[in-house]
């Protein structure tokens, strides 16, 4: 009777794989500025899902788990980057941009994720979450773990910052 759950399950984990692990990888370079510790964390994310899958009923939720996985790791990556500078006394390089990344990205793209990436930690997550990911309000909710006009009043902080960023910028 076990095996028979683990062959049902193993296609649909796999399906959720193919399906959401580059949107998920993406999500994670926008917080941490390095595509290989952001592929860690989104492994990471499906091992926890894989782990936690009888006790997900609603496959929906399975996304939303991932998400939410995806932003804790990253979060964490965020914070030892952060002790590893304060204790180390070493400057941390900024992100290493290859030829062909630098030559796909234009200026202003840059300048914009610059400035995102300098929003307070939600902010910042709500805005990549709602603009990258095109989830509804209610999504970005059930995936920070916050309510609905939290999520509006973190975006349209965001939104702000950034206009001022920007416009600084120019």
């Amino acid at each position: 009777m076990m095996a028979a759950v683990e062959v049902e399950a193993e296609p649909q984990l796999a399906d959720l794989y193919r399906e959401h692990y580059r949107s998920l990888v993406r999500l994670a370079s926008l917080l941490l500025d390095d595509v290989g510790a952001s592929e860690e964390v989104v492994q990471d994310a499906f091992v926890s899902v894989h782990r936690a899958w009888d006790r997900i009923d609603d496959p929906a939720r399975r996304v939303a788990y991932l998400r939410s996985t995806v932003l804790n790791g990253a979060r964490s990556g965020l914070r030892r980057r952060r002790v590893r500078r304060r204790y180390d006394h070493v400057e941390v390089a900024g992100p290493t941009e290859g030829a062909e990344s630098g030559a796909l990205l234009a200026e202003e793209h840059r300048e914009v994720l610059a400035a995102l990436r300098d929003l307070p930690r939600r902010q910042r997550e709500c805005l990549v979450l709602r603009y990258y990911l095109d989830l509804s309000e209610a999504d970005i909710a059930t995936t920070l773990g916050i309510s609905a006009g939290s999520v509006k009043t973190h975006a349209h902080r965001g939104l702000a910052a950034l206009a001022v960023a920007l416009k600084e910028d120019t």
